[in-house]
């Protein structure tokens, strides 16, 4: 599974729930499979998806999913320890492991030796699960939807070729956190 197909499988498996993409390419990529109103798009703050994910599922007590980078994880870990801190938090983490900061050119990620299931599940995540094909991740999240009541992490081992990457989410910041917002208004339990 390389990362188009990670992030598909996550739009395929959604509906209505919030789901932040972090920055660079995944937010393009994201965009470029299937733009949806429920979808936040980060064009910048690199480390801070958790940050945002967690701030949404507190808010909105609604299951949240946040799509992230292995480069941005190890850029802010403390969003691991303020999840695992709140055990009820509807919180379901992707998180795409290929080994490099692609949208930048490529440069490794000094990840080798990181044991992000050791780090979630120190930091109070109770479940964690390792997925490497799309199809699995397809089920997980489709079974995770409606009924996350905790901080989850599915860490996505990520190989393959990517194919070209769609180009830059639109830059109207504005706009695009107004449609969010509205999104989140709308799917409102009742």
């Amino acid at each position: 599974m390389n990362k188009t197909a990670a992030v598909r499988a996550v739009i395929e498996a959604t509906a209505d729930e919030p789901i932040v993409f972090t920055t660079g390419y995944t937010c393009r990529i994201a965009q470029g499979v299937l733009d949806r109103p429920n979808h936040f798009y980060m064009t910048g703050s690199m480390g801070l998806a958790s940050s945002i994910g967690i701030g949404i599922a507190q808010q909105t007590g609604r299951p949240t999913v946040v799509v992230d980078g292995d480069g941005s994880l190890l850029m802010n870990p403390a969003g691991l320890v303020a999840a695992g801190a709140l055990g009820s938090l509807p919180l379901v983490h992707v998180l795409l492991d290929d080994g490099k900061y692609a949208s930048t050119g490529g440069q490794h990620v000094p990840s080798g030796g990181t044991d992000f299931a050791l780090l979630a599940r120190g930091s109070g995540y109770p479940r964690v699960e390792r997925i490497e094909r799309a199809d699995v991740l397809v089920a997980t999240l489709r079974a995770l939807a409606g009924t996350c009541a905790a901080p989850t992490l599915l860490h996505c081992a990520l190989a393959g070729d990517e194919p070209p990457v769609p180009p830059r989410v639109d830059g109207d910041l504005a706009a695009h956190a107004a449609r969010f917002a509205t999104a989140l208004r709308k799917s409102a339990p009742c």
